[in-house]
């Protein structure tokens, strides 16, 4: 697991002997059930999770009482509340996994010892954010100039696969529509 992770580091900055061992004296490995909570709201967000293997969701509860879900975590992505993680206030969202999952996590210590004593790995999670940051502004941009349907076929023809692993009413959620108009769109695609 912690594998995954150290490789996913490398892709983006040199790493070290030193810097690996660091880097595993730091994390914590923790293993989670489908449907178990890592996260809910008015709770502080401890930790940034790295999903080694499996599935996370992002979502809170809007004001018609529906999950309105704001991100997935799929292997080698991160999932967090940063607002929450960063200024060590309450959450107002739920962090669940989808799928049986492996996690690598720090904590806002650890990864604040991590920047001091690696400073190239200040400059990983700084790429990462960045990265992250856009593909939030890319989903902002698609649903206010995409049709529902659109907005579906462009996410197929990205993430095919993953489109099979989540369930189609969370999918509905992440892409701002009801299940009972994703049923619609995959029957056209039939």
């Amino acid at each position: 697991m912690l594998n995954n992770l150290t490789n996913h580091i490398k892709k983006f900055v040199e790493l070290h002997d030193a810097d690996v061992e660091l880097i595993n004296s730091v994390v914590t490995i923790k293993q989670f059930k489908k449907k178990t909570f890592l996260l809910e709201p008015d709770h502080v967000c401890r930790e940034l999770y790295f999903v080694s293997k499996g599935c996370l969701r992002l979502y809170f509860i809007n004001k018609k009482l529906n999950e309105q879900i704001t991100q997935f975590a799929i292997e080698n992505w991160w999932m967090s509340d940063l607002g929450s993680f960063e200024n060590t206030q309450p959450s107002s969202y739920y962090i669940q996994a989808v799928e049986n999952s492996e996690i690598v996590s720090i904590s806002k210590p650890k990864l604040e010892e991590l920047f001091e004593k690696a400073p190239s790995l200040e400059r990983y999670f700084r790429i990462v954010q960045q990265r992250a940051f856009i593909a939030s502004q890319k989903r902002i941009e698609y649903i206010y100039s995409m049709s529902d349907e659109e907005r579906y076929r462009h996410f197929n023809s990205l993430f095919p696969d993953f489109i099979q692993r989540i369930p189609q009413y969370m999918l509905a959620s992440y892409l701002g529509f009801t299940p009972q108009f994703m049923s619609k769109i995959r029957a056209k695609k039939v």
